[in-house]
């Protein structure tokens, strides 16, 4: 059952079931090894998303048991024993200090338990940001449900989930900065995409209408592209873009 994709992931309490396993297709649940007692955690501060992304698991994988909660101290006082967690951070990148603190203290609170970690932003620093942190899996909210299902499920088998898109990124990048040794080569396709409608000038409200994407993705976009080209603000980030001349031609 495909449940439709959300700009943010979401839950609640607690919903009924057992655990959460694929067998190839991903529609075979199995049970799986690992610590816990065969809850999946869901962490997020927002109550209404919490439950939304709860229910839409639990609808996906009617046999998954789900714990929501709104913050380490509240999953800590509530004693659950995860076998897994999801921690949801939104629009806030991977890569800032504060979600790498906070990432690295459920790291360290609960030992071998896989954190997966779900964000708007699905460049390749910030998923390599995450797994530094020690983070074993990376959903990008522009991802689908079944997406972070099976990250869930590998993470829980040892494993660890990165995007496809990224590893296409970092290849197209490193190609990008051998042949021509540019900052652009770093930057991911949507990225790429923002980038070319800076340069045109275009208000994040648009550039989000156009390219399908909630006005929070694209200010992400917008500060990982000023950070990439060392710019100060969107203006400069679009005159270094236009000098560059050839955002169109990265990540292809």
């Amino acid at each position: 059952m495909e449940v439709p994709q959300h700009e943010e992931f979401l839950s609640e309490r607690q919903i009924s079931g057992s655990s959460l396993g694929f067998d190839g297709n991903t529609e075979q649940p199995r049970p799986e090894p690992g610590p816990g007692n065969g809850v999946v955690a869901i962490v997020h501060p927002r109550a209404l998303d919490r439950d939304c992304l709860s229910r839409s698991l639990q609808a996906y994988h009617p046999n998954l048991t789900i714990a929501a909660v709104g913050s380490l101290e509240e999953l800590k006082t509530e004693q659950i024993d995860p076998m897994a967690i999801v921690l949801i951070f939104g629009s806030r990148a991977a890569g800032s200090p504060g979600v790498q603190a906070e990432l690295q203290e459920f790291v360290s609170q609960f030992g071998g338990i896989p954190v997966v970690v779900v964000c708007d932003a699905d460049g390749p620093y910030d998923v390599l940001a995450a797994l530094d942190a020690g983070a074993k899996g990376y959903v990008s909210t522009s991802e689908s449900l079944k997406v972070l299902a099976q990250a869930i499920a590998l993470a829980r088998w040892g494993g660890s989930f990165v995007p496809a898109s990224c590893i296409l990124d970092l290849k197209a990048a490193i190609g990008a900065s051998q042949k021509n040794g540019q900052a652009l080569g770093i930057l991911t396709n949507r990225q790429t995409a923002v980038a070319n409608a800076l340069m045109q000038g275009k208000a994040n409200k648009i550039i989000a209408y156009e390219l399908n994407m909630c006005e929070a993705t694209v200010k992400v976009h917008v500060r990982e592209i000023m950070k990439k080209l060392n710019a100060t603000n969107r203006t400069e980030a679009a005159y270094r873009i236009s000098e560059m001349d050839r955002p169109h031609q990265i990540s292809q």
